[in-house]
Order: structure tokens, then C-alpha cells, then sequence
């Protein structure tokens, strides 16, 4: 499939959501004491909002990261945009086996995360752009909404359940078949809607190692007949994603993270494999 979708679409996405971010009311002023205490955040909490610069080597060629918090307008709340690059130079760099690698960028992703300081809730927007396509249609962005929320910590142990919605964009979109042929929706359209389910958790194992377990579960809610079947894979309406990552803190500003991503239909060798190393501006 060609990856020819007019990138306008993703940038003005991107642009809305950070102009919404910068035309808050500007947020009281804190103290010096305060601002120095926030400084460095923990880099081990999933709800932790801080400005940072990352960059991962993987299996299928060279991810980048820039996340940039931004005030809300209210003291008790946080809120950070994160910008990611996936897959770049994947054919000279990347070692999968996958006959899809190739030297052009894989995927965009946004996230625009805001987490209430007083409960521990948070809320994420997701936007994933995927340049390599799927079953159904040459390129792809999926959009989802979630609610975080983190429980009292049990030991070393952290948990942090999530619950959203989301929906499928695609481009050239395959809406149909008649007479064992595609019948294609040409151009840009939505075609489905997804909920999804899961959980981030954090095991500590010294104040500088914790591993982390990440299941989710996603299952087609609406859409096209063909969409609501085959969702996630031919006659597979829902399924269950694995994250397992094991990290090192290298200083309070940098760290060292191996991520291995799976599915219940992907074996763990099969899966997504990478090491990527996160600092703290």
C-alpha cells in the first residue's frame, strides 16, 4: 500500500489540540518552594506530567519522543502533550522479520494527558496514525478517550485501571465485498468504534528498577458488518494486547526502559521489541 495520505489531516489534529492546551487561563503564580519541589517528577509513575526528550531503537527501525506539559489554568490539575515519530529507517535499522519494514516513517502518535493532583484521575486523548495500513484500508488513525485512575499503592505495588471509547479512521477504506470482491470507500471516512479496557501497573523492586505489566482489552462496539467481525483481524471482533516493560532509573532525570508488546494471537517473540531511553528537561 502506498503511503500517500495528505499529512494536513494528522498536523491540523496535532494543532488543534495543542492550541486548545495554549489558549488556557493563565495559572496562579507558585511559589519558588513549590515550583523547586515539582521539578523533577518520578519517572516510574504513569500519571506523572513532566517536559521530556526520549529516543528507542526497536525491531523496526528508530522511534522519537518530545512531551511538553502546559498549564491548564487550575492549580490542582497537570496537563502534557506527547508527540512520538515510530518506525524511522526501518529497513536499514530494524531487524524484524516483518516484510512490511521499510525506511519510511510507521506511525504519529499524539497524547494530550491531564491528571487532577487531588484524586489521582486522569484523562488521555490518543490519536494513533498508522502510514502502513491495515486489512482495511491503505492508512489508518484511530482516536480514543480514556479515564485513569490510580489506586492506593499495596507494597510495592502501583495499579492504575483505564476505561475509554474510541473509533477507526481510514483512508480508501474496504466497506464491503460482492461477489468476493472489495467494495471500496474511496477516499477518507470512519468505519468503526472500539471500546477498550485494561490496566497500567508498577512493580518496584529497588527505588532505581520496577517492571511494569500493561494488559488491554479492545472489542468493536459499532461500525460497518466487516468492521464489527473483523475489528482487529480476520474474524477477530475483539482482543486482548500484552506491554511488559523492565526499567532502570539511570539519574533522577534519565532513564532506561526495554518495552516487549504482544497480543493474544501474537507470540511474544513475534511481538514488538524495543529499548528506549527518556530524559527530563
Amino acid at each position: 500500500m502506498k503511503k500517500s495520505m495528505n499529512l494536513a489531516l494528522v498536523l491540523t489534529l496535532m494543532s488543534a489540540t495543542a492550541f486548545a492546551a495554549n489558549e488556557a487561563p493563565e495559572a496562579p503564580v507558585k511559589s519558588e518552594a513549590a515550583q523547586e519541589e515539582q521539578e523533577i517528577q518520578d519517572m516510574s509513575d504513569p500519571l506523572a506530567i513532566f517536559t521530556q526528550v526520549g529516543a528507542g531503537v526497536t525491531d523496526r527501525g528508530i522511534n522519537l519522543k518530545v512531551g511538553q506539559t502546559y498549564d491548564t489554568g487550575e492549580d490542582t490539575t497537570a496537563g502534557m502533550n506527547v508527540y512520538e515519530i515510530k518506525g524511522i529507517q526501518g529497513e536499514n535499522l530494524g531487524f524484524s522479520d516483518s516484510p512490511a519494514r521499510d525506511n519510511s516513517i510507521d506511525f504519529l502518535r499524539l497524547r494530550q494527558f491531564e491528571v487532577d493532583l487531588t484524586n489521582g484521575r486522569g484523562k488521555q486523548l490518543d490519536i494513533n496514525v498508522n502510514f502502513d495500513g491495515t486489512h482495511f484500508a491503505d492508512q489508518t488513525i484511530d482516536a480514543s478517550y480514556s479515564i485513569i485512575q490510580a489506586l492506593p499503592k499495596m507494597g510495592p505495588v502501583n495499579l492504575f485501571p483505564l476505561a475509554g471509547v474510541g473509533a477507526t479512521f481510514g483512508n480508501n477504506v474496504v466497506d464491503s465485498f460482492e461477489n468476493e470482491q472489495p467494495v471500496i470507500d474511496d477516499g477518507f471516512s470512519g468505519f468503526g468504534a472500539y471500546t477498550i479496557i485494561g490496566m497500567y501497573s508498577k512493580l518496584a523492586i529497588t527505588d532505581k528498577l520496577w517492571l511494569n505489566y500493561n494488559p488491554f482489552y479492545l472489542q468493536s462496539l459499532g461500525g460497518s458488518d466487516l468492521y464489527k467481525a473483523h475489528a482487529f483481524g480476520i474474524e477477530t471482533d475483539s482482543v486482548l494486547l500484552h506491554e511488559f516493560a523492565v526499567n532502570y532509573q539511570i539519574s533522577p532525570r534519565l532513564n532506561v526502559r526495554y518495552f516487549a508488546n504482544w497480543t493474544e494471537n501474537v507470540d511474544f517473540k513475534d511481538g514488538e521489541h524495543r529499548i528506549e531511553f527518556n530524559y527530563q528537561l
